[in-house]
């Protein structure tokens, strides 16, 4: 299903800056020209279809062209668009903070809108220091995140990331934030469990609380599964202790839920699960939502926070409240397509029925974990991920993966030599068994061509 180049393709890489993308070589990856998506499949203009196995940076939750969704668009479109959400306010925006708001139990009590994922860490962070001098306390203003972690690409953002090929070329500019040790349980030593390793890992936490407490404003980290760096997942004994542990040393936990909210890791959102069964739920501080909430649809982002932390703000003083704005902050149009993802979750069962689409597509995927040529096959509720080994994978492993899964009808993007799967929420057992033959006889195409490579003679010199 090789691609002919076409005039929609080329005008693209004349004018356009692609995002995660090295221009020099976007002749040899040239972006597909996607004309029109139905369920979990992308149609290029020449007719190709691929499954969007990554829900198209893990923001599709129901599958593209969605009639619940369209249809709610719609209906807002006729009515009201937009309004400036500075001195106004319409029901979206107002019943979208409502519900996210109960379905924490009311603990996380005001809602403030913005864009995407960013901008969200960025209001979070923010939130969180300006919390503390309204309290008296201006010292604490350090943040500590986790190594290997991803929060976006602003410059608050990437301050609290660590993910070199991001961060790197912006480190002069940044500031400098406290990294501890990740509870990826791919690090665990021979007879550790993923427990262990979340145990040694809040140890590190608690020795940095222990020194700098005074100074720190709030720790960061992605619940349950660190995305950019590859899908390391961790044990949820990790997000108790360092609830635990920010409690007594007094510092704000900012979840950053962005891609794994919204029923991805199988809860609605991943802090879920970090109470022990039949225990009351632990919440973070602030959450910051992002990506699924739209239901693929619209740019919508926000910060979920606790009263206190709001009530902070509130003062006769303009300069002590929070001044952060964005012009489509809380677009009406963004907030009713939540509203109907919301209400596809409450009428429909979806986290139930994810868990039965997670143990088929699980189930179809079972031969990749006697695979020699992979290590550290996992799953969390709807996220899939392993990791090829270093001598199979060979040099720009991600590059040939997405294209050799082009001309089997996938679209997916493998992170270095990560291959994960994050489908929209539409499968069923055919599906199932289609993707995961899809996904090992692209691997086996790749390894192979990989292996072929190596095997055939060099080229004879030229004069």
């Amino acid at each position: 299903m090789r691609h002919a180049s076409s005039d929609l393709q080329q005008r693209s890489l004349t004018h356009i800056w692609h995002p995660c993308t090295q221009m020099q070589r976007a002749a040899q990856m040239p972006p597909l020209p996607i004309v029109r998506g139905q369920g979990p499949w992308l149609f290029d203009d020449q007719g190709s279809r691929y499954f969007d196995a990554i829900s198209s940076w893990w923001v599709n939750l129901f599958g593209h062209d969605d009639a619940r969704i369209n249809a709610a668009i719609k209906d807002q479109l006729d009515t009201l668009p937009h309004v400036m959400l500075a001195g106004c306010t319409h029901k979206p925006a107002v019943e979208l903070a409502e519900r996210l708001s109960a379905r924490t139990g009311s603990v996380l009590g005001h809602c403030f809108f913005a864009s995407d994922g960013a901008s969200a860490v960025e209001i979070a962070l923010k939130m969180s220091f300006h919390c503390w001098r309204n309290r008296g306390r201006p010292a604490k203003q350090e943040f500590v995140c986790l190594r290997q972690g991803y929060h976006g690409e602003t410059l608050g953002a990437l301050a609290v990331t660590d993910v070199q090929v991001f961060r790197d070329a912006y480190d002069p500019l940044l500031m400098r934030a406290h990294q501890v040790m990740s509870p990826d349980a791919r690090q665990a030593a021979p007879g550790e469990s993923a427990a262990d390793v979340a145990q040694r890992a809040a140890a590190d936490l608690q020795a940095l609380f222990e020194a700098r407490h005074e100074h720190i404003a709030a720790l960061i980290l992605e619940p349950l599964v660190q995305g950019a760096t590859g899908m390391a997942m961790h044990d949820p004994a990790y997000l108790r202790t360092a609830r635990a542990l920010c409690d007594q040393y007094q510092v704000h936990l900012i979840a950053d839920e962005i891609a794994v909210g919204c029923g991805r890791t199988g809860t609605f959102f991943a802090f879920e699960q970090a109470a022990l069964p039949g225990e009351s739920p632990i919440w973070p501080d602030l959450v910051c939502l992002s990506k699924g909430i739209s239901g693929g649809y619209l740019p919508l982002s926000l910060v979920l926070s606790r009263d206190s932390i709001y009530e902070a703000f509130l003062d006769d003083d303009v300069a002590r409240g929070f001044l952060h704005s964005h012009s489509y902050t809380g677009n009406a149009l963004a907030c009713r397509a939540a509203l109907a993802v919301l209400d596809r979750f409450e009428e429909e069962q979806v986290l139930q029925r994810n868990r039965e689409r997670a143990a088929m597509l699980t189930a179809a995927l079972a031969p990749l974990q006697a695979d020699p040529r992979i290590e550290h096959f996992r799953q969390r509720g709807m996220i899939w991920a392993f990791d090829v080994r270093e001598p199979f994978a060979g040099p720009r492993f991600a590059e040939r993966f997405h294209l050799a899964g082009r001309e089997r009808e996938l679209m997916i993007r493998p992170i270095g030599r990560t291959v994960y799967l994050m489908p929209p929420y539409v499968l069923d057992d055919e599906l199932s068994a289609w993707l995961a033959g899809r996904v090992m006889a692209t691997l086996d195409d790749v390894l192979n061509q990989r292996r072929s490579d190596a095997d055939r003679p060099p080229e004879p010199p030229t004069a």
